[in-house]
Formats: C-alpha cells, sequence, structure tokens
C-alpha cells in the first residue's frame, strides 16, 4: 500500500495526486507510467503516467481524469489514505538526446505526460518550444510547470478564452516553416490531435513521437486491449511504447479501438450519476 502525501484539484474532474513511492522515484524516467489499482478486489487497473518525482520526498505525481468509477473512486482520496496498489516503473523510456529544437504539442491532460519529457530534452541542453490546447481557460493545467521547462511556451483554447484562439497544429504549422526548421516533434493528447500533429509534420519530413498511453489496460500486455499497428506490425502500446514513430501509427485503427466500448462506457457513467 502506499500513502498519498497530497491531492490537487486542477480542474473540472482533473486531479493531481502526490503518492508515496520511493522505490518508483528513484527509478522512474521521463515517459514511463504505473498502474494503481484504488481496489484490489473489484477495481480495474488504472495506468497512469508519472508526471515528476521527488527522490528526497520519495514521492511520484499523478495526474488523471476521473471518467469512471474507478477513477472517480481515486478522485475521492485524500492525503493520509493508502492506495492498495502501485505498480511501476513500466513502458519504456522516452529516448532523450541533443537533437537541437524540440516542439512539445500537448492536448488537454496530455500536458501530465508531456511535462517530464519537455523538462529531460531541456536538461539535455535542447532548445524546447511547447504548445499547449485545451477547449477553454478552466480546463488548462500545469501551465506554470511546462513554462518553467520550456523556452517558449503558447498556449492555446479553441473558444479563445485564453491564449490563443485555435487548435495546437495553427502554431506547429507556423513553426515547420520556420527557419530552421524543429529538429523533433513530440506530440501527447486526444488520439485526434496526435493524429493532425502528425499529419502536420509529415509535410515537412520532421520526426514526430505520439504517446497512445490512452488506450492501455492492464500494463503488461497481458490483456492486448492496447494493440495498434505501427509500420505495418502489430504493437502493445504499454509494453512496446507508450511512445511511437506518429507517421507509421494507424490511427484510424487506434481510434475504432478506442471507440470500441464507448456506448458501454457512456451507459455505465449514466448509471453512476443516477446512483448519487
Amino acid at each position: 500500500m502506499q500513502k498519498i502525501i497530497h491531492t490537487e484539484k486542477l480542474a473540472e474532474n482533473v486531479y493531481l495526486m502526490r503518492v508515496h513511492a520511493p522505490l518508483i522515484a528513484e527509478e522512474r524516467k521521463p515517459g514511463q507510467f504505473v498502474v494503481v489499482m484504488a481496489d484490489t478486489e473489484f477495481g480495474e487497473r488504472i495506468p497512469l503516467t508519472i508526471a515528476d518525482a521527488d527522490v528526497e520526498e520519495g514521492s511520484i505525481t499523478l495526474v488523471f481524469q476521473a471518467v469512471g468509477k474507478s477513477t472517480q473512486d481515486l478522485a475521492r482520496m485524500k492525503p493520509g489514505d493508502k492506495i492498495p496498489a502501485v505498480v511501476g516503473p513500466l513502458g519504456h523510456p522516452t529516448e532523450i538526446e541533443k537533437v537541437g529544437k524540440v516542439v512539445c504539442v500537448a492536448g488537454g491532460i496530455g500536458v501530465a505526460p508531456l511535462l517530464p519529457i519537455a523538462k529531460a530534452y531541456r536538461e539535455a541542453g535542447n532548445e524546447v518550444v511547447s504548445i499547449m490546447g485545451a477547449r477553454s481557460k478552466d480546463l488548462v493545467i500545469l501551465e506554470e510547470r511546462m513554462r518553467n521547462v520550456s523556452d517558449e511556451l503558447t498556449v492555446c483554447t479553441d473558444d479563445g478564452s485564453y491564449g490563443r484562439k485555435g487548435v495546437v497544429t495553427e502554431p506547429l504549422k507556423e513553426l515547420c516553416e520556420q527557419t530552421p526548421a524543429p529538429d523533433l516533434v513530440v506530440a501527447v493528447g486526444p488520439a485526434v490531435m496526435m493524429r493532425f500533429c502528425a499529419e502536420t509534420t509529415k509535410e515537412y519530413g520532421i520526426k514526430t513521437m505520439v504517446s497512445l498511453n490512452t488506450i492501455m489496460v492492464d500494463g503488461t500486455g497481458m490483456c492486448g486491449g492496447c494493440r495498434v499497428t505501427v509500420g505495418g506490425e502489430t504493437k502493445f502500446v504499454c509494453v512496446d511504447g507508450p511512445e511511437f514513430d506518429g507517421h507509421d501509427v494507424d490511427f484510424d485503427e487506434l481510434m475504432n479501438r478506442l471507440d470500441t466500448y464507448r456506448d458501454q462506457e457512456n451507459d455505465h457513467n449514466c448509471k453512476l450519476e443516477e446512483a448519487k
């Protein structure tokens, strides 16, 4: 069992949690994740990317969205409570190297897994230009943390209530057209956003990495729920990823798989609301 040190609500249904997990804090690297279970008897496995770690405190920072029963149960937990199971670090770490100019693009809650990646690229001596997107101002999270690890940051909102009005691919395209162009783009967020980022950069021949963590289920490759086709080959996101070359990902297949149980999920969430 791992003790919760701190909890914080970042936006509607979005929560930050610091958990005492000293061994994971020591070993984790950018891009890796843990599997959390709020209830080991009936709860589901929740893969969550490690947004930060403090070795001195012995803690890891998790950011998640409460969208179903398990994450809602997790969101109700308070400092001092203990999470029955926290397993990790899992997944392949991000391959960090000095490449020059790195553009980091985050959509919604995707800023949480992108934060340690942007930080690591900057610490490796790269110029880091970040773009964050959200539907509206009240859904923008971790802005100051992202600003602190970026040489430049642009915030976009769909409705124009904060920052630049529009979607993240607009400033991304402008950066691709600059001289010199970015050497690498890293995009993390909803599948449709990552798809359009990859399509934008492909025109300019700029390497683009995407993180497919949203499709993971059990985190060990046993369930097969995270199967994706990358470069014509079948991959399992939790054990082969979660990061892949965005130009090689079959996004049609990925998005269809993400929607497989959408009706059942919506029906279950409606029943949860009625039970309150």
